[in-house]
């Protein structure tokens, strides 16, 4: 698995996009060149470690040191802070960062690790991941070829989108490929057994938006955000993005767009006006 530059466009304020579980910087492929053509941000999205395109992991990963990797890929570019926007796992890192200080903002879209240690909700995702095994040893053994099976398109947008129709075919080759190029795959499954998910939501200083997906199969609302509805500041905003499922940015790149930008640019004229 040889690594890949990260999706690096735009000026302005600092912005982290992290991808969700088994997938790669590819999914904001549409939505960061939204975001850097405002003119208002530096957009950066690398793929974390142990997934397609990422450094090396190692043997068992967690949120953590997903969380240093990113550290370190701001500290080199001269980043102590910026406005971190994370999907599924990308939401879990992005709520590690929020704890460590690095986050102007933060936007956790379906966030993972809405869970205690002893949480059913933990198990219950582990399990359908483990569930999903058949489905990863196809793409592994097949690659793009997997696709011309019966009923490829309607097994592969379960995870990511609402309805078959709003995954594109094009899109299908790279989902597949992130899929089948994911050592992380068992790392994490096996290290998110034995700790548990975020505990320190209420102590957040960030300003932070939870994004909630109507139609989310793999973390559904509201089993999997009750944890952030009930543990996070009541200063928190909430969204719910309708028709859309855990992982929209490739369904609906502009509404994904308009939630992060509607979001981050009311932080920074309330920030200018009592500035």
């Amino acid at each position: 698995m040889s690594q890949r530059d990260p999706i690096h466009l735009g000026t302005g304020e600092p912005m982290v996009l992290l991808h969700p579980f088994m997938m790669s910087q590819n999914v904001w492929k549409y939505v960061a060149p939204q975001i850097a053509e405002t003119g208002r941000y530096e957009v950066f999205a690398p793929t974390m470690p142990g997934h397609n395109g990422g450094a090396p992991g190692s043997f068992f990963l967690d949120s953590g040191t997903l969380a240093d990797d990113v550290e370190r890929r701001m500290d080199a570019m001269g980043w102590g802070t910026a406005h971190i926007v994370g999907n599924s796992l990308g939401g879990w890192v992005a709520f590690e960062l929020e704890r460590r200080g690095r986050a102007r903002t933060l936007t956790g879209i379906a966030p993972a690790g809405g869970w205690h240690h002893y949480t059913p909700a933990k198990f219950e995702i582990v399990a359908k991941f483990v569930a999903g095994f058949p489905v990863w040893l196809v793409t592994k053994l097949l690659g793009e070829r997997a696709l011309k099976l019966p009923f490829a398109k309607q097994l592969a947008f379960v995870p990511i989108s609402a309805y078959p129709d709003a995954l594109h075919d094009v899109d299908l080759p790279d989902i597949v490929d992130d899929v089948r190029n994911c050592p992380a795959y068992y790392q994490l499954l096996v290290k998110s057994l034995l700790l548990p998910g975020l505990m320190e939501l209420a102590e957040g200083r960030a300003p932070t938006h939870l994004v909630i997906c109507e139609k989310d199969r793999v973390l559904p609302h509201p089993r999997f955000t009750r944890h952030f509805t009930s543990h996070l500041p009541e200063s928190t905003k909430i969204t719910h993005l309708e028709g859309v499922g855990h992982i929209p940015m490739f369904e609906a790149p502009q509404r994904v767009t308009d939630v992060i930008l509607g979001f981050v640019d009311a932080h920074l004229d309330q920030k200018r006006a009592t500035g």
